[in-house]
């Protein structure tokens, strides 16, 4: 039997294939056009933190690149909310970018109990910037030179037992909790607003030591004030002559990393574009070494391969979070 479509069907099958066709058109004219215009990046911490230096490195690259302005927007605070709650209600035109670091990401939305914002169905990734380890440091004054070094001194003087815990509930607070419980120091956590208040009690004399990601520590352990104990990735790190937790506690790995994230229903062209561009520009062979010396190792993801590294990490900080009994406040 031959089927032949009634004339109206016809025409509705017609306007279906003409509306598809306006619609890749446009969109593949979204992407050739933007930016036409500024670009906001929003960064969920303080200015000079760690995530606004690279962030502003790679906003003044991703300029030169666009042809448009990249303007940085520091919303620092409660653990990230202020930012990652703006992101999420910005238009999802690619005109506002999130720079995200690890635990804002993951970490935030569940420990409190109400963040603000989904990182499931309001946000999405773009691209992985890159990996960045946390390290462990003590003053090189205090004769504490590594991780068996700590565990003996914090069981031997429990009264000075204590850690300096940056921003509570960030990863650099939990990697050190974990640190803590893992070899049964029995430290106290000492609770500061910002990395940079946790180093200054710590070059103070006021906590044995502390954790945070390499970029915020190198410039001191470079200069013989801290010395690196160990850092939290799973192997040593290119160029940096330190031990890794897990050579001590078998297992231990706790990373920090930067994404690019923006709001769900970005244009997938525009995503990808932005993908292309900023992968083209941190594997950048001089990129690549400065953020290297920063402690930072550049990825390049797809936009599907970014969330799955999303994801995954999701998982690690939940089982980070349960395994320390923290509960959502």
């Amino acid at each position: 039997m031959n089927f032949r479509p009634s004339p109206g069907l016809t025409r509705r099958l017609l306007g279906v294939a003409a509306l598809t066709t306006l619609t890749l058109l446009s969109t593949g004219t979204m992407a050739q056009s933007w930016p036409s215009k500024t670009v906001k990046m929003i960064v969920p911490a303080g200015a000079g933190a760690a995530p606004d230096v690279i962030a502003r490195l790679l906003a003044e690259r991703l300029s030169q690149a666009w042809g448009q302005g990249v303007v940085v927007d520091n919303r620092p605070g409660a653990g990230g909310i202020p930012g990652m709650s703006a992101l999420a209600r910005a238009p999802n035109d690619g005109y506002t970018l999130g720079f995200v670091p690890a635990a804002m990401g993951t970490i935030t939305p569940l420990v409190y109990k109400n963040p603000q914002f989904n990182p499931d169905s309001d946000l999405t990734s773009v691209a992985t910037i890159g990996t960045s380890p946390l390290v462990l440091v003590a003053q090189s004054a205090s004769g504490i030179h590594n991780l068996q070094d700590l565990a003996r001194f914090a069981r031997a003087n429990p009264s000075k037992a204590n850690f300096a815990a940056p921003q509570p509930n960030s990863l650099p607070h939990l990697a050190g909790e974990m640190v803590n419980k893992v070899g049964q120091m029995s430290m106290t956590a000492v609770p500061y607003p910002a990395p940079p208040a946790a180093m200054a009690g710590l070059l103070g004399g006021d906590v044995l030591m502390t954790t945070d990601g390499i970029p915020g520590l190198i410039g001191q352990i470079k200069s013989g004030r801290l010395k690196a104990l160990a850092v939290t990735s799973a192997q040593r790190l290119p160029g940096l002559d330190i031990p890794t937790v897990a050579e001590t506690y078998p297992g231990f790995e706790a990373i920090g990393w930067f994404q690019i994230i923006v709001p769900a229903g970005t244009p997938a062209a525009v995503i990808d574009k932005i993908n292309a561009d900023v992968n083209r520009t941190i594997n950048a062979a001089d990129m690549v070494a400065r953020l290297n010396d920063m402690g930072v190792y550049a990825r390049a993801d797809s936009p599907a391969v970014a969330r799955e590294f999303f994801v995954s990490q999701q998982r690690a900080m939940k089982k980070l979070v349960t395994d320390l009994g923290i509960q959502a406040q």
